[in-house]
């Protein structure tokens, strides 16, 4: 049976780690928390496995330790924050939080972030403010890097820009997180590591072949949009749509030229209450919801999932049962803590 850890010894680990690389006590927790929360998910190319990536960029100065985010607009509903290249997954977090209070003032609240560092998994901001009655979404785009080919070209000009929404329903939220591009560079990195193929041909090679060969994509290849390449118009042009709404609200992105491993993002929260009524909003989500399950399956097939379901009960199991980390991340951490003088992390014992 594969180790399994527990939840709050691995946001303890990772804070003290991230404390220990000189983060300060409130964004230290936040990062431990938004990446522990990403493996709970089963998301865990953007979990725990960044942990030494984050640390990295710490001692390499490209991630800032100490401030907040600097306010460059704020107009009732809506701000611009320059996150100085502080803790993503911090900041961001802290967008939510802001967002969702505007929201209940105005009905809507948005928070643009410029400069922001990475901010991991976007599913992992999702389910509170959804749980509590805020319909939340999250756009965010790496204007430093380049994965992603428009549609009909080779050169690759964007990153997969994700898409998340978490939608207040019962009994559990609905929540998406989705990339505008077949799949990640994370992932094809992971794969590629291993030796193995993709699920499908999702990338291109330079000459722009569909292949599901991971090398193609760190050859001189690229990602394919959501759509491949026959109906990659749709992907591409919602990858465009996610520049604009992130580098382009924030005003800061691939016109600047920057180099640094980061993110332009946007925090939009709608309140369901100021509208049509909660109760109302979950009374449509929740057919909906019940419609899409209920629908008739090929023979022997399993019913139909709604998003996030899969990864809700992930999280429900490990939160009783511990998680179970991807191969190599435990020995990442156990590095780590050696580096830093801690406890490695210790598996919880397997019942007889």
């Amino acid at each position: 049976m594969e180790p399994r850890y527990a939840y709050g010894d691995l946001i303890a680990l990772a804070a003290r780690v991230l404390e220990r690389a000189g983060l300060p006590a409130e964004p230290a927790q936040a990062v431990a928390r938004g990446l522990t929360e990403a493996d709970l998910l089963g998301h865990s190319t953007h979990g725990l496995a960044l942990l030494a990536d984050y640390v990295e960029e710490l001692d390499n100065g490209t991630m800032e330790r100490e401030g907040q985010p600097a306010v460059m607009s704020d107009h009732a509903a809506v701000a611009t924050w320059d996150a100085r290249r502080l803790p993503g997954v911090w900041t961001t977090a802290l967008a939510v939080e802001e967002a969702s209070r505007r929201a209940e003032s105005y009905g809507v609240g948005a928070v643009a972030i410029r400069r922001s560092h990475h901010i991991a998994c976007l599913a992992a901001f999702l389910e509170a403010p959804a749980r509590a009655g805020t319909f939340i979404l999250v756009f965010s785009s790496d204007p430093s890097d380049s994965h992603v080919a428009p549609f009909g070209g080779l050169t690759a000009v964007m990153t997969p820009n994700p898409i998340a929404a978490g939608i207040p329903a019962a009994p559990d939220p609905i929540l998406i997180d989705v990339s505008t591009s077949i799949t990640t560079a994370a992932m094809c990195a992971r794969t590629r590591a291993a030796g193995g193929r993709l699920g499908g041909a999702w990338v291109k090679d330079c000459d722009g072949r569909a292949t599901d060969d991971p090398a193609a994509f760190k050859e001189g290849g690229s990602i394919l949009p959501i759509g491949g390449l026959d109906h990659g118009h749709k992907g591409y042009g919602l990858s465009l749509m996610v520049e604009a709404l992130t580098q382009g609200l924030g005003g800061y992105g691939r016109a600047d030229a920057p180099r640094d491993w980061g993110a332009g993002v946007l925090v939009l929260a709608l309140s369901p209450a100021a509208f049509g009524g909660l109760d109302g909003f979950v009374r449509q989500t929740g057919w909906l919801a019940e419609a899409c399950r209920a629908a008739r399956v090929p023979e022997g097939a399993p019913r139909v999932r709604l998003p996030g379901e899969a990864a809700l009960g992930r999280k429900r199991r490990a939160l009783t049962e511990g998680i179970a980390l991807h191969a190599g991340i435990a020995d990442d951490l156990g590095r780590l803590a050696a580096r830093f003088e801690l406890p490695a992390p210790t598996p919880l014992a397997i019942p007889a």
